[in-house]
C-alpha cells in the first residue's frame, strides 16, 4: 500500500486518534471551513467538502458539529484567514517527506514544523526539493470484509481505476483526483466496504530503510502531525513490518 495508507492503518492501530480527538475535531473543523470557503456549503456540488464531511464522520464528529463548522464557514466566520501551505523535507535515512498544513499564522507554523523536523532527526528543505517524487491522486482504500480482493480489484478495473493494488484484506484503488467520488460511489454500488476515500500525494517510487531509521522516519511523522497546524504527512518510505514493530516498541 501507498505510504499514507499504511501510516494511516498504523495509527489506527494505535488508537492515537481517540487520544487525540479534541485535536483531530479542530483540523477536521479547519479542513470544513477550507473546503466552504472554496467551493461553498453545498457537498453535492463541492467534491472537497464531500471528502471532509466523510473524514470528520469516520472520525466520530458529532453530525451537529459538521453542521455547525459549515454554516460557521459559510457566514464567513471560519476558514477566512487560513493559509494552505505545503512544507517538503527528508526523514532519517533519507525519506521525502510532504507536510500540509492549514494555518492563521505561517510565521508560527514554519517555526514548528522546522523544529520538529530537527528534534526528529529530519531536516525542512527548499520549496519543490522532494515534491516533485509525488503525484496528487485520489486514493481509496476498501476492506473485503469477507468479499475475494481480486475480484474487488476487477469491479474497481472495471469502474475505471487507473491502478489497483491488494495488500491481504485491504484494496487500495486509485483514480485522478476529479474522478474520487465518482469512483466511491461506483464501488459502493457493488457492495464493497469502502472505508476511506481522499486526495493524496502517492509517491513514484519509494524508498527501503532499515528498521531503525524507518522506525526514526514514522516517530518523525508522528511529531509533525501532532502540531495543531499539521492537517497530513506524506512520505515515500516502504513501511515494512519490521519498521511497523519497531516504531510500536518506542
Amino acid at each position: 500500500m501507498s505510504g499514507h495508507s499504511k501510516w494511516a492503518q498504523i495509527k489506527r492501530s494505535k488508537g492515537a486518534a481517540d487520544a487525540k480527538r479534541g485535536q483531530v475535531f479542530t483540523k477536521l473543523g479547519r479542513e470544513l471551513a477550507v473546503a466552504v470557503r472554496e467551493g461553498g456549503p453545498s457537498p453535492d456540488g463541492n467534491p472537497r467538502l464531500r471528502l471532509a464531511i466523510d473524514r470528520a464522520r469516520a472520525a466520530n464528529m458529532p453530525i451537529d458539529t459538521i453542521d455547525r463548522a459549515i454554516k460557521r464557514a459559510a457566514g464567513g466566520g471560519d476558514g477566512a484567514a487560513l493559509e494552505q501551505i505545503v512544507y517538503e523535507g527528508y526523514g532519517p535515512g533519507g525519506a521525502a517527506l510532504l507536510v500540509e498544513v492549514l494555518t492563521d499564522n505561517r510565521k508560527r507554523a514554519v517555526a514548528e514544523v522546522r523544529n520538529a523536523f530537527s528534534r526528529g532527526g529530519g531536516s525542512l528543505g527548499e520549496s519543490g526539493c522532494v515534491a516533485w517524487l509525488f503525484d496528487q491522486r485520489g486514493v481509496l482504500t476498501v476492506e473485503s470484509g469477507g468479499q475475494d480482493p481480486d475480484e474487488i480489484e476487477l469491479r474497481a478495473i472495471d469502474a475505471g481505476a487507473e491502478d489497483v493494488r491488494v495488500d491481504g484484506d485491504l484494496v487500495e484503488v486509485f483514480t485522478t483526483p476529479g474522478d474520487l467520488e465518482v469512483m466511491r460511489s461506483a464501488l459502493v454500488q457493488t457492495g464493497a466496504n469502502v472505508v476511506g476515500a481522499e486526495i493524496a500525494m502517492v509517491p513514484k517510487t519509494v524508498i527501503e530503510l532499515g528498521p531503525n531509521q524507518a522506525g526514526s522516519t514514522l516517530r518523525l511523522m508522528e511529531r509533525i502531525e501532532d502540531l495543531d497546524d499539521v492537517q497530513k504527512v506524506f512520505t515515500n518510505l516502504d513501511i515494512s513490518e519490521a519498521a511497523v514493530a519497531e516504531y510500536a516498541e518506542r
